[in-house]
């Protein structure tokens, strides 16, 4: 005898969908941070489709005035790119990076896992300990591991919460050399062989970094200089 196949009735299965996304709706809302799928899934009935739940609800609050979206791997809802401008006038910045840290946080997203020492090397000018202190206060920048190399210096990383604030998924979606100079952000005669990275922030160790110890974070860095721009 052939085996027996069952099928669950649409109007079931569609019931089912739209339950499910009423309580991801629900997490997503309570949250106080981007939750992922597996997250998610621990509050939802045993084997419901978590992916085409979060497709549903995406597609949903597509025209919205929210619009559910994933930031480093996580799921949460944040303001229409086309209102951003009306929220504006509430919003305000409680600090503004200087240059040199915003170029320093540009060269460790792009180079990461990437020692001071790279940083000044890619800058081509020292950099302060203020400068780095700032970025690991706004949480977008962590310590990784140390280099295996002389002096065994600290190697620095993003964090989710960088991906967070700037709407990425992921570093890879960063913006490469031709969106960089379609932006203006990149002078057209650069010279030849000029290259951006590609950049990865896989939080396990390279081969060529050891694991951080307790002191280093205490201490990471050496005592601090004066910054000389050029």
């Amino acid at each position: 005898m052939g085996e027996t196949v069952s099928f669950q009735p649409e109007s079931t299965a569609q019931t089912d969908l739209q339950q499910h996304m009423r309580l991801i709706e629900a997490l997503l809302f309570a949250a106080t941070e981007p939750l992922d799928e597996a997250t998610l899934a621990t509050r939802l009935p045993e084997g419901a489709d978590i992916g085409a739940a979060i497709g549903a609800l995406q597609a949903d609050y597509a025209t919205r005035g929210v619009n559910l979206v994933r930031l480093g791997g996580r799921w949460a809802f944040r303001t229409a790119d086309d209102l951003a401008w009306i929220l504006s006038r509430d919003a305000y910045e409680t600090r503004k990076l200087s240059r040199a840290a915003m170029e320093t946080l540009a060269i460790i997203a792009y180079h990461q896992p990437v020692t001071r020492a790279e940083i000044e090397d890619i800058r081509s000018v020292s950099i302060s300990k203020g400068t780095l202190d700032v970025l690991l206060e706004t949480g977008w920048v962590r310590l990784r591991g140390r280099r295996r190399a002389p002096g065994r210096p600290v190697t620095y990383g993003t964090t989710p919460a960088f991906l967070e604030h700037f709407g990425l998924d992921g570093v890879g979606d960063l913006p490469g050399l031709d969106e960089l100079k379609g932006a203006g952000l990149l002078d057209g005669r650069l010279p030849p062989g000029f290259s951006v990275p590609m950049p990865n922030d896989d939080s396990a160790l390279t081969p060529d970094e050891d694991p951080l110890e307790t002191t280093d974070l205490s201490f990471a860095f050496p005592e601090p200089e004066p910054e000389h721009e050029g």
